[in-house]
């Protein structure tokens, strides 16, 4: 059977956003010791939603983020800082790490988009 328009639809939002800048380094992931609490941002942070933390990038900034290991990306919401590891470009709430395949090795490289 032919896929539903609207499932269609988010995916043609999801991959035509325009990229401002692309950034490499490796990812790793928080959740369970956070969830419930505040964000940098003031919001509650969800261990399952799709979001991340940067050191600098604005707060509400849509990333895409891809595991160069496997290809697979997903597209974060910037809501807190960090990571507090000098070695890692960003940390990604549990959900997000669970669609690119990194919750179970902790840590990947990976592509960011920052996308318009």
């Amino acid at each position: 059977p032919a896929p539903k328009p609207r499932t269609v639809q988010k995916v043609a939002r999801s991959t035509t956003r325009r990229v401002r800048s692309q950034m490499r380094g490796m990812a790793s992931w928080y959740g369970p010791g956070f969830h419930g609490r505040r964000t940098a941002s003031g919001e509650r942070f969800n261990q399952y939603a799709l979001t991340a933390a940067h050191r600098t990038l604005r707060f509400g900034t849509r990333v895409r983020v891809t595991n160069m290991r496997n290809g697979r990306s997903v597209i974060v919401r910037i809501n807190d800082r960090g990571p507090h590891s000098r070695s890692r470009l960003i940390d990604l709430s549990r959900g997000a790490a669970r669609v690119i395949g990194l919750e179970r090795s902790g840590t990947a490289a990976v592509r960011l988009e920052v996308l318009y």
